[in-house]
């Protein structure tokens, strides 16, 4: 059973190769029906170990399969395996099951391009890519996961290439994520550096076990470690300061938004943090810059969605807003509650990209908000599956958003921190809010797209709404797996998942201060989750109110001192103009100028480019003069060569 492992990372790529060596060969229809079976019976594989691993005794719910040792030598080994746990196997089945439904909803999305073979041979790709993270054995595997998704996120957010927009956000995306992954690298040399000398002979130096098992050992520059492996989660997960990147990867095609905000890439910030629970609660200072960034990212995205125009911009903010959600439950110390949202997140934020991508796609491709409207008739699947998809990211009871962001508040204002909470709580009103301004925009009121857009407007194919109403009814039930104690439930997500987090005892002295009076616990908890639900309602009520009916409010707001205020949150805060005058012009400088230049013509292209070229032409010049293709000259040589021989024996004798 323990070899299945290697199999649900496996199958994605082998159905990549697959249409990736026969891109100009296999029919479009077989290569998206080759992709979404690899990816469905990664799913359904892990599935089978998920059930297994429910009937298993919670202390043996762990499965290893060991492929072979990848490096031994000078007391370092590391292995190529893979491990499930109840993270891992959380992890598995919303990567390939929320991945199978945009598998499926590509079929119908692509299937009037070109070079829909390739989109899928890389969506394939994408899928073992995370799965080599979430169920590597070691962080050197996962760190080659983590790798392969930013290398996809590139194919795919690029994937139409031959527009300028598109090949920037690719860039963009990839040289953003290089930075954080920098941060990455030097938290595993520090780790190595300090975790050698103590190992025992066999273990491997970055197995997760391993890092556990000796954990007291790195406590000494946990910080370090914490903050440096955290860098690397602020670019793969979308936080201050490197969010900027998410953004602009809506320029792919939008079932590749779905795939990078849902179920792959930005969770892997989330992942690697709770993954190493047991290394971040060694480290206050670590946990707290955690929550901090957590919480301003969630605000600081919520402000900017505000006054997007572009429908897939505002879900991209919405997503770095939700992100910074999770951060802050992991800041905390709630690592299973942080994984809960990611879950729950998983849901209604596939659907709303996806369905967003149903609008563009009746909409002949057009995506600002201004130019839609009165959709609400014209796509009778789309619509209510994303309004369902919208008041679940909004939090508003009994769908899923509600428990996994209320437990997250909930957690936060138990830690201690009221200033965490309270920024959480703003975030969350404005979520609401921007949501119900793009419902309105979108499917409300007239239609004021051109009339050759109107007379094409149609709902989607059978392909693309299926996994709409699957992801809908996700978004519905999904969080009642969390219903909290003080609701009457078991929370059984977090029972799920206490083994792997039992050793975080990060705010310890606050829980045990709210469990002091549980009667009291159980009316603040009842307390701040009406408080939430009542902040969600108002702010969609507002949206309704101010884009419905009185749009001269909204009008007016953006003229409100001079329309200054409305103008930053437009332009994003002008963060990306502050890096490009502050890091990209300098960079463009510096690589031109005149040190630069002597260094690349010099160095780079006269002594190692061309100077090589010199030697291997004039060793193939003196070669030629032995290697002429005639046989008398062959003979000759092979006679002197004989005469040298002997005359050598003689002389040696």
């Amino acid at each position: 059973m323990e070899s299945t492992l290697r199999w649900i990372v496996l199958i994605p790529l082998i159905g990549a190769a697959l249409n990736g060596f026969t891109v100009r060969m296999m029919p479009r229809k077989l290569a998206g029906i080759i992709a979404c079976s690899a990816v469905g019976i990664s799913f359904l594989l892990s599935v089978r170990l998920f059930i297994a691993m429910i009937g298993m005794d919670v202390a043996d719910r762990s499965l290893h399969d060991l492929v072979y040792t990848w490096i031994s030598f000078g007391g370092i080994q590391i292995d190529v395996g893979f491990a499930m746990d109840q993270l891992g196997v959380i992890m598995a089945l919303v990567v390939s099951g929320v991945g199978f439904l945009i598998h499926v909803y590509s079929i119908g999305y692509m299937a009037h391009d070109e070079g829909s073979n390739r989109f899928f041979a890389y969506l394939n790709l994408f899928i073992f890519a995370m799965m080599m993270l979430v169920l590597g054995e070691n962080l050197i595997m996962l760190f080659v996961g983590w790798e392969g998704v930013g290398l996809c996120s590139y194919l795919l957010i690029s994937f139409w290439f031959n527009d300028e927009a598109n090949a920037a956000a690719g860039k963009k995306a990839f040289i953003v994520n290089r930075v954080g992954d920098f941060g990455f690298l030097l938290g595993l040399f520090v780790i190595g550096v300090n975790l050698l000398p103590h190992l025992n002979p066999g273990e491997g130096l970055f197995a997760f076990s391993v890092l556990q098992h000796h954990a007291h050992i790195l406590a000494p520059a946990a910080t370090v470690i914490g903050l440096l492996l955290f860098l690397g989660a602020t670019g793969k997960s979308a936080q201050i300061p490197l969010f900027i990147w998410l953004p602009d990867a809506m320029a792919g095609p939008t079932p590749v938004s779905a795939l990078i905000h849902a179920a792959t890439m930005v969770t892997a910030g989330v992942y690697m943090i709770a993954r190493l629970n047991f290394l971040y609660v060694l480290s206050d200072t670590a946990m707290l810059v955690i929550a901090i960034v957590g919480a301003a990212t969630a605000l600081l995205a919520a402000t900017i969605a505000l006054t997007q125009n572009d429908i897939k911009k505002v879900l991209a903010y919405s997503t770095v807003s939700q992100l910074g959600y999770m951060i802050l439950a992991c800041g905390v110390g709630a690592f299973a509650t942080g994984v809960f949202h990611l879950m729950t997140h998983a849901f209604f934020k596939a659907l709303l990209f996806l369905g967003s991508g149903s609008v563009i796609h009746a909409m002949s491709n057009e995506q600002d908000m201004r130019l839609m409207g009165g959709l609400r008739k014209k796509l009778p699947l789309t619509w209510p599956t994303f309004i369902i998809g919208t008041v679940a990211l909004a939090g508003v009871f009994p769908f899923a958003g509600f428990f996994s962001k209320d437990e997250i508040l909930w957690k936060a204002f138990s830690d201690g921190n009221i200033w965490l909470w309270i920024t959480g709580f703003l975030a969350a009103g404005l979520t609401a809010f921007y949501m119900m301004r793009l419902v309105v925009l979108t499917f409300f009121g007239k239609n004021r797209a051109s009339d050759e857009v109107k007379s094409h407007i149609h709902e989607s194919p059978l392909t693309m709404t299926l996994p709409l109403v699957v992801l809908a009814v996700l978004s519905i039930v999904g969080g009642w797996i969390g219903i909290p104690h003080f609701m009457g439930g078991g929370n059984h997500f977090e029972m799920w998942l206490e083994p792997v987090f039992n050793s975080s005892h990060h705010g310890a002295a606050h829980a045990a201060a709210a469990h002091a009076d549980h009667a009291a616990e159980v009316a603040m908890e009842w307390t701040l989750a009406s408080a939430s639900l009542a902040w969600a309602l108002i702010g969609i009520s507002l949206g309704t109110f101010i884009y419905m009916k009185k749009i001269a409010i909204a009008n007016a707001a953006k003229r409100f001192a001079g329309g200054s205020i409305y103008k930053v949150l437009l332009n994003k805060y002008f963060i990306d103009e502050a890096y490009e005058k502050a890091i990209v012009n300098p960079g463009y400088k510096f690589s031109n100028g005149f040190l630069f230049k002597i260094f690349d013509k010099v160095i780079i292209d006269g002594i190692l480019v061309n100077g090589s070229a010199f030697v291997v032409a004039v060793t193939g010049s003196l070669l030629r003069l032995f290697q002429n293709g005639m046989v008398r000259f062959y003979a000759w040589g092979l006679f002197a060569g004989v005469a040298m021989f002997i005359i050598y024996l003689q002389l040696a004798s």
